[in-house]
């Protein structure tokens, strides 16, 4: 069931969703060379809980013999997609890091990721992250109240396939949050025979597409979290919180509430 939400409700996904956008906003300042992904996870930790927050992710998941995640964040360098566990891996320039961020406030969740650049590096990256990251924009663009889900991969995969030949990852989407970090509906990040149900106010999707700069293609490495490209290309991942109201889209974890990126795609936002 789609779980429906009041605009209080909204209100503290909001205060979720700044959480996370100020802790996004920390890291991408710490993405250096010599960093490790475990010092980058410890400011994270760092910054949540002094805002009055929870981390999402640390001990999110397990059983059946799976383990937990134990990062406060996910980091994923270059070839990696999603889900890296924070460690001793170290940031070299040249690499591209994707940050995926979450926070609960007060019971209600913000989710959201950035890739960020460390020094410089090679023009197709930096063309994959800016692919990705409109594709995302296109995405929340095409949430509209009385219209299919399905609207979102569809916009999304047009938007991609006329940029040039990127893979779009399967098998990991956006999906509804609110009361819980993962909640239905799911969220494809491309074209599918199911047009999925109607959007409808009330609604939060996080919206999250992957790309990756050859195959589609996945691995889950043996520590049962981290997603790999299977042709060792790298990989790009942006993610944005989106509340459906009355008055329009609400981005929670984006600071001007998505305004200006929304306004340029024509797109009414929340006041």
């Amino acid at each position: 069931m789609v779980e429906l939400k009041t605009e209080e409700q909204f209100a503290l996904m909001r205060e979720a969703g700044l959480v996370v956008a100020r802790t996004l906003e920390l890291l991408r300042g710490e993405v250096k060379d010599g960093v490790t992904t475990a010092r980058l996870d410890a400011l994270a930790e760092d910054s949540i809980r002094s805002q009055g927050a929870v981390p999402s992710f640390k001990g999110y998941g397990g059983g059946h013999g799976a383990p937990a995640f134990p990062g406060v964040i996910c980091a994923s360098i270059n070839h990696e997609i999603v889900h890296g566990i924070p460690g001793d891996q170290v940031v070299r320039d040249g690499d591209i890091v994707s940050i995926d961020c979450g926070a609960i406030y007060q019971g209600w969740h913000g989710d959201a990721a950035i890739t960020v650049a460390c020094g410089g590096i090679d023009p197709a990256l930096a063309e994959l992250m800016r692919v990705t990251e409109e594709s995302m924009w296109q995405g929340i663009a095409a949430i509209k109240d009385g219209d299919r889900l399905n609207n979102i991969g569809r916009a999304i995969q047009s938007y991609v396939r006329k940029q040039g030949l990127y893979g779009i990852v399967e098998g990991y989407g956006g999906h509804g949050i609110g009361s819980q970090m993962h909640m239905d509906p799911l969220v494809f990040n491309h074209r599918t025979m199911d047009r999925g149900p109607r959007m409808q106010v009330g609604m939060a999707l996080a919206i999250e597409p992957m790309l990756t700069l050859g195959h589609k293609q996945t691995v889950e490495l043996d520590d049962g979290w981290t997603v790999v490209t299977r042709d060792g290309s790298s990989a790009a991942h942006f993610e944005h919180t989106v509340a459906l109201t009355a008055q329009g889209l609400w981005v929670t974890t984006a600071f001007d509430g998505g305004k200006e990126r929304l306004a340029a795609l024509g797109v009414p936002a929340h006041p």
